[in-house]
This record gives C-alpha cells, structure tokens and sequence, in this order.
C-alpha cells in the first residue's frame, strides 16, 4: 500500500475479511510537529465478471470443498446476542 510520504508498506489482511472493512497501520499516516497518525487502509474486494475455464473450476472446487460449511454458525455469539 502506498503512504502519504510515496514508500510502500505491506498490509496484512486477516483471512475472511470483507470488502469495506477498515485497517489501520500505526504511525504512517499524517505527520503533525507532535506526532504522527495513523494510516488507515479500506479493503476494496474486486469480483470478476468472466471466469476463465481454470479459475471456473477452481471456483467450482471450492464451493465443493466447502458445501458442509456452515456459514451462520456463531453468527449469534458474533452478534452478541
């Protein structure tokens, strides 16, 4: 990710994370004369309109792999209910 001062820092974006959420990187933000903030970065997933053959399968391996899956399983204790 480029900062404000044009280096580049590395970012590491937890497994699972959806587009839109927020992180932030301590100390590359805005420099002040006291202090410096913090750099704050917005996942931006793209999702592709065609597939090709391969990256179709891979896909479509996945969702195989995956079908058991429970995805709202702990979505209460997320939500605190």
């Amino acid at each position: 990710v480029p900062t404000l001062d044009g280096e580049k820092v590395r970012v590491r974006v937890p497994a699972g994370t959806p587009s839109g959420r927020t992180l932030r990187v301590k100390g590359r933000g805005v420099k002040t004369s006291k202090a410096t903030g913090d750099l704050l970065v917005t996942i931006d997933v793209a999702i592709p309109k065609n597939l090709n053959k391969e990256a179709e399968a891979a896909v479509k391996a996945f969702a195989a792999a995956t079908a058991d899956a429970d995805v709202r399983s702990g979505l209460a204790a997320k939500a605190r209910l």
